[in-house]
């Protein structure tokens, strides 16, 4: 094995397979969106979003966009995990970023990927999404997983309405290890590719360096570098689809990115004491490269108007060290570790903020976005597919009853679930 970790490392190959999990093999989207392509002539009804003319061959629509990232520490869910602070369930396209769905120790990270944990959080997931359609006499459309990948403890899982799967092209999967020489997964990124409609887009779920002490903030800096030049996806059967990260049109980078508050560590905590978040902000290592240049350039973020998402007691309310744990044990001052970044003009946020699950020493971090996409002309008839009726939509609380079991078929370079 070591050899060709040592290879792997001088070569910069990507870690992982290209093959993922999906509710439909990914070679069936392609045959299902010319068969099911609407006429031209079909009538459009209760138009509710004014269509915009982006060129002379597409229009532009709007979606609605739920990305969120969550460091569960290695904690296995329990099937009748609570979830209804986590998932807004109005949106039309659900992005879930997990980090450490096992505990990073080095059989996990050695060894094979745990479908089973896997199984459990997609489980989870489609319960929450789908449970509202049985609950609503209107029955809204099922949610469908085009995408899931794990890479040792990253797990990213993409849902998309029904209506909209057959005009999901291209989806792929790229797993970059940024970790224990370089180049395992313990630390790095998976990345989802797809293609709706005509426009491109790009999900990075991220696990970067950790470590409090000045300068790991350039570790973190070199693992993005990592990311964006190893990162590649296929060029697709006509050639014309983008291999890199900042080709896409529409690119969100989420993820446990680790960055921390460049104070001392007794000063930290007494801004948090007294919720001084825009003194913290002035001091947060990630917004202070992103101003310097150092990193991700041209970039955006939402405004942070929540508390620290790291690091907590398990099951409590209460930060890491306050008050002072046992003599010699390690302490970690709070940080804004999970975040949610984007790049593209299409891209709109309306939503960033932190969920309050107490299962890990992270709180999950949310964040809504109204997604431009461009649509044939010709296809401007049918309106379901492209113009969403769930944008001006509000969450709805759930509780999760049981799971679904997956049936796992291999199928190309995707698996069935």
């Amino acid at each position: 094995m070591w050899p060709r970790l040592v290879a792997n490392k001088i070569l910069r190959k990507q870690l992982g397979s290209n093959n993922f999990v999906a509710d439909f093999p990914s070679n069936e989207v392609s045959e299902e969106l010319i068969l099911e392509t609407p006429s031209v002539d079909q009538p459009s009804s209760n138009l509710t979003s004014t269509v915009v003319n982006h060129h002379k061959d597409t229009n532009t629509h709007k979606y609605k966009v739920f990305v969120s990232t969550w460091n569960v520490g290695g904690v296995e869910p329990q099937e009748d995990m609570n979830m209804e602070d986590w998932i807004d369930t109005s949106s039309d396209i659900y992005v879930l970023g997990f980090q450490e769905i096992v505990p990073l120790k080095a059989s996990n990270v050695l060894g094979s990927e745990n479908s089973k944990i896997c199984m459990k959080w997609n489980s989870l997931i489609r319960e929450a999404l789908n449970k509202k359609r049985h609950n609503n006499i209107n029955k809204p459309p099922d949610f469908h997983c085009i995408v899931s990948k794990q890479m040792v403890g990253i797990l990213i899982s993409v849902w998309i309405r029904s209506d909209l799967r057959p005009f999901i092209r291209n989806p792929s999967v790229s797993c970059v290890g940024c970790g224990i020489m370089g180049c395992l997964g313990n630390k790095g990124s998976v990345s989802v590719r797809f293609r709706l409609h005509e426009t491109s887009f790009c999900f990075v779920c991220t696990h970067l360096a950790s470590g409090g002490r000045e300068g790991d903030e350039k570790l973190r800096n070199s693992n993005i570098s990592d990311i964006f030049s190893r990162t590649s996806f296929p060029r697709g059967p006509l050639l014309d689809l983008p291999r890199r990260i900042l080709d896409h049109d529409r690119v969100i980078f989420l993820g446990d990115l680790n960055y921390r508050i460049s104070l001392p560590e007794a000063t930290t905590r007494s801004l948090v004491d007294i919720r001084a978040w825009n003194i913290l902000l002035k001091h947060d290592q990630l917004m202070m490269q992103l101003k310097e240049g150092q990193v991700l350039e041209g970039w955006n973020e939402g405004a942070v108007e929540f508390a620290p998402t790291y690091k907590y007691c398990p099951n409590s309310d209460v930060y890491y060290g306050c008050p002072p744990g046992k003599k010699g044990e390690k302490r970690r001052a709070p940080a804004w570790c999970d975040r949610i970044i984007w790049r593209g003009e299409g891209l709109k946020q309306h939503v960033y903020n932190r969920g309050e699950s107490k299962l890990s020493d992270h709180r999950p971090v949310n964040a809504i976005f109204t997604a431009e996409v461009g649509v044939l002309r010709t296809l401007r008839g049918y309106h379901s597919f492209f113009v969403s009726d769930r944008l001006d939509g509000g969450s709805s609380k759930f509780q999760v009853s049981s799971t679904h079991n997956f049936v796992w078929k291999r199928r190309s370079t995707s698996w069935k679930l």
